[in-house]
């Protein structure tokens, strides 16, 4: 009966030592996030990074005040940091996609090839960046789809990051037939170029032959012209050449099969 009271005692001792310790320690913390959530604030790290940082401080911060409670009920610590071990290494086999992701929403987040705001491209996809989370980058689409794409294609893959500076070049090809006039068909996309008030002078607007089709002649053109602009500048012109080249008279050629008669008389 003494040897099952001193053990009653121990555990109850070991149980309010436990509680003690795990109420003062969850009080302090509390406490010490108030500044350090100013802190992290404070900081010029991008709104996500803010987020990550202090999830990780609280983390760590009531973990050590966990383990300081185990140990003032003098409970063996190595037991528990063993099988606190075999459960991260279980974890890790288990949720190796979700662990790189983790890895590279971090490098994203430090690194910052992208941020909120940003219109990007990657595979298929083109969309502005809504936020970078911890598992995955959240891309608003112009037809307005949400489209999560996990980080570990972020930091693997090939990004286009076509916000990243204040001007983009518009690319834009149109062919021409052989019959037509080149110094004429390159005059009359100069003269939409000019009309445009969307597309810049500088860089100089540049009309090219850039190849020799099997059906007519193609021209490249090159113009710039604000970021957010790059789609409204290419369907515009894509529209009043077509206009101007049918007012004009500059034939738009396509693929054409010739099949040669092979009938013989009698």
């Amino acid at each position: 009966m003494k040897e099952i009271q001193q053990f009653l005692w121990q555990l109850a001792r070991g149980f309010l030592s436990f509680a003690i310790t795990l109420v003062i320690g969850v009080i302090i913390v509390k406490l010490l996030l108030i500044p350090v959530k100013k802190f992290i604030l404070k900081s010029k790290l991008d709104h996500t990074a803010k987020t990550f940082i202090f999830s990780i401080v609280r983390v760590i911060l009531y973990s050590v005040v966990v383990l300081s409670a185990f140990g003032t009920a003098k409970v063996d610590m190595t037991s528990i940091i063993t099988t606190i071990g075999a459960l991260g290494l279980t974890a890790g086999l288990a949720f190796q996609e979700t662990l790189k992701n983790f890895v590279s929403g971090i490098i994203v987040l430090f690194n910052k090839p992208i941020t909120a705001g940003d219109l990007i491209q990657i595979e298929d996809c083109e969309g502005y960046v809504d936020s970078v989370r911890i598992f995955y980058t959240q891309i608003h689409t112009y037809d307005n789809k949400i489209v999560q794409i996990p980080n570990s294609k972020i930091t693997t893959n090939k990004i286009y990051n076509l916000s990243a500076g204040e001007n983009r070049r518009v690319d834009i090809y149109y062919s021409i037939s052989y019959e037509d006039n080149i110094t004429k068909a390159k005059s009359i996309i100069y003269d939409v170029i000019s009309k445009n008030p969307m597309i810049q002078q500088e860089p100089e607007p540049k009309v090219y032959v850039s190849n020799h089709l099997d059906s007519g002649i193609e021209l490249r053109v090159n113009v710039w012209t604000k970021a957010e602009k790059y789609y409204d500048v290419l369907y515009a012109m894509n529209e009043d050449v077509k206009n101007a080249f049918d007012e004009n008279g500059i034939t738009i050629p396509y693929p054409h099969v010739q099949i040669a008669d092979n009938a013989h008389k009698s």
